[in-house]
Order: C-alpha cells, then sequence, then structure tokens
C-alpha cells in the first residue's frame, strides 16, 4: 500500500557524508542507533545528534529527515481501495517497524495523496513499533498483538515484504504469505477470502 525505495535513502545519506549506510539500516536489518529509533528508545534529537557524529559534514536536521524520508515514495490508491472493501468483513490490523519521523511523514502524504485523514482509519487497530517500543522480526511484537486483541495466530494471515518477518510469525504458528517485490497486495484475490 506505501510504495518504499529503501535505496533512495542510502544514497541521500551518503551523499550528505554518511559512507555505508546500507551497513546501518536497510529492509532487513538496523543497527543499535535505528533498532533505538524504531523501538522508540531515543529520541529524534538524540538521532540527528547521532548522525551528525557519523558524519563530517554540518547538517541540519531538515538534512537528515530529507534523507531518511526518501525511502518513501508513495501510496497505492488501488491497495488503500482493497483496504476499504476487506475492512467491512474483516478485522484488520497494521504491525509497522517505523519511526517517529517516518510516521509524521507518511501520515501527512497519506492526507495529500488520498484526501483522507489516516491511514489507521482502514484498520482495528494499527501498532507502529516506536509506539509498543517492539520491532519486527521479534517474536514479542507478534506476541504483544495477538494478547492486546485477543487473536489467535492459526486463525490470522499475517503479509509482509520481509522473510525474516515471515518466518517468525510461521514459527508462531500464523498463515502467512510473503509479498514478492512483483506482487501487490490488491493483486492476491483477497477479495475472495
Amino acid at each position: 500500500m506505501l510504495d518504499i525505495d529503501f535505496q533512495k535513502s542510502i544514497d541521500a545519506f551518503e551523499k550528505l557524508g554518511l559512507q555505508h549506510f546500507e551497513a546501518m539500516f536497510s529492509q532487513f536489518k538496523a543497527d543499535a542507533l535505528f533498532e533505538k529509533l524504531e523501538t522508540g528508545h531515543i529520541s529524534e534529537a538524540d538521532f540527528y545528534a547521532a548522525i551528525k557524529e557519523r558524519t563530517e559534514q554540518p547538517l541540519s536536521n531538515e538534512d537528515i529527515d530529507q534523507a531518511w524520508n526518501a525511502l518513501i515514495l508513495n501510496f497505492r490508491t488501488e491497495s488503500i481501495d482493497l483496504l476499504e472493501k476487506l475492512s467491512v468483513n474483516y478485522q484488520l490490523y497494521l504491525v509497522s517497524n517505523t519511526n517517529s519521523i517516518h510516521l509524521k511523514y507518511f501520515k501527512a502524504l497519506f492526507t495529500k495523496e488520498t484526501g483522507k485523514p489516516l491511514l489507521d482509519a482502514y484498520f482495528i487497530k494499527a501498532w507502529y513499533s516506536n509506539e509498543i517500543g517492539l520491532r519486527k522480526p521479534g517474536a514479542a511484537i507478534f506476541e504483544f498483538v495477538l494478547q492486546q486483541e485477543n487473536l489467535k495466530a492459526e486463525e490470522t494471515l499475517f503479509i509482509d515484504d520481509t522473510g525474516t518477518n515471515i518466518e517468525t510469525a510461521k514459527a508462531l504458528g500464523f498463515k502467512t504469505h510473503h509479498l514478492l517485490p512483483t506482487e501487490r497486495i490488491e493483486f492476491l484475490g483477497l477479495q475472495t477470502l
């Protein structure tokens, strides 16, 4: 539903003088700094300070925001339309690894692109890693959501685009679908569930 290109943030940070950004953060891993940011264990101010320490360039917080948010491209209206249809008959939940900087950015982008107030409105509950202090692929975030929402893993379909997240969900008994780069959620035949 949200198109992301990690390479855009990698390139943007490298232009700012932060070499080897991909070793610090990618779709598949996060170093200690980014892990803390995405679990809400570090403030934005401390994050900015840490990034500034890792580069020899004089950077503003806005420079860092632009590079960090570069990976967020756009929302797919077809996916949003599907969520609207599915939410009539199914309990939908969102479990997302994110951080306060991205969250502010993509909430504003969602409203700008769709004219609708919140992506969260399509879900019974949207669980963001930075707000609950847990992050995929850790089992704890899955167990937390199951407990909070009184769900059973074996009755729950978990869709994700990262293999390690799928592996954890499978191990916990979820039904899963690994969304490949060539797939879109709106083409999975979910309307016929």
